[in-house]
């Protein structure tokens, strides 16, 4: 069995900046509750993600000791 491989166009920056994005956007049209908080989570650990990406290649970064 052979890997699906995919070729993105847009850079993981974009992705995670999106998939936040989404996410927010579908909480505001949910009501208060369960769901509406897994979406906000959703996005919170997206926005992470997507800093803790940033931190790693950034020029500055050094490797844990």
């Amino acid at each position: 069995m052979s890997r699906r491989r995919f070729n993105h166009t847009e850079s993981l920056q974009k992705r995670l900046a999106n998939f936040a994005a989404e996410a927010r956007e579908k909480a505001l049209r949910l009501p208060p509750g369960p769901e509406r908080d897994s979406e906000l989570e959703k996005a919170r650990r997206a926005d992470m993600a997507q800093h803790l990406d940033e931190w790693a290649s950034s020029p500055g970064a050094k490797p844990p000791t």
